[in-house]
């Protein structure tokens, strides 16, 4: 018998060799972290994780306030903004009248509702035909969400200013007090006001008449004597037409007001 030759059993030695290099490396797992990232594809798992931080860097700049609820004719709402710089970036109805007719007057105010208030940044939104009493509820919700928001702005402001001079000097310090309550043949007003610099720079009424006409003439007229009172700086203001008594009430607790904050 011929014997194999010697050089060729070293070049069968070499090519098994190389067989089993190139077994071993098309078995290695293709979701191997490295080689993934190596390859610029970022692992399922560490994308979920880049998310998660986004959203939380995204909840510590602004953050999302639910008004009160207000009972309409027709059932509840309860409106919720998101609030983000100091400005309105999102409202919509977490509760809206249902069942019947109701079902369709919801679908065509409550969009329309939400995007008048991110357009005017504020309550003063009008009021969708067909829908008053949808409206009206979805106003004072986010009115109170409105509240919400300005006082939780209010309570970490002046965490993050820094300390004042003894003398007085820099930027005045805002105060925020609440009159007292003042009964009217329809109900309680009460006015809360922020002072800054010996002048008021907001008035809310925390407290007002409701329940049948009330709260069509609240609506009417306490935004009015919010600003009348901003304008005028003094309770000494006009009474709004057609909702008298309420007027009268929201002058004598804005006076209380007024004079705890020192006049």
């Amino acid at each position: 018998m011929r014997k194999s030759h010697p050089v060729r059993r070293v070049v069968l030695a070499t090519a098994a060799t190389v067989s089993g290099v190139v077994l071993m490396l098309s078995l290695k797992p293709s979701t191997d972290p490295a080689s993934a990232q190596a390859g610029g594809t970022i692992p399922q798992q560490t994308a979920a994780a880049q998310e998660s931080a986004q959203g939380g860097t995204g909840a510590a700049a602004g953050g999302a306030v639910t008004g009160d609820v207000v009972q309409t004719q027709y059932g509840p709402v309860q409106v919720r903004i998101t609030v983000s710089g100091n400005r309105i970036t999102k409202a919509e109805a977490v509760q809206a009248p249902k069942g019947g007719e109701s079902d369709q007057k919801t679908a065509l105010s409550v969009p329309k509702l939400s995007q008048d208030v991110v357009a005017k940044q504020s309550a003063q939104i009008d009021t969708v035909s067909g829908a008053t009493y949808t409206s009206e509820g979805y106003k004072k919700s986010l009115q109170s969400a409105i509240d919400k928001a300005n006082e939780a702005a209010s309570q970490a402001q002046p965490s993050a200013q820094p300390s004042q001079p003894a003398d007085g000097g820099g930027a005045a310090t805002a105060k925020t007090v609440t009159g007292a309550v003042s009964q009217t043949q329809y109900g309680p007003v009460q006015v809360r006001i922020t002072v800054s610099g010996g002048k008021i720079t907001k008035a809310e009424a925390v407290q007002a008449p409701k329940g049948g006409t009330s709260d069509q003439k609240t609506a009417l007229s306490i935004p009015k004597l919010n600003q009348e009172a901003v304008a005028a700086g003094s309770a000494d203001i006009d009474s709004v037409s057609g909702a008298t008594y309420t007027s009268e009430g929201y002058k004598k607790s804005l006076q209380s007001a007024l004079d705890q904050a020192g006049g």
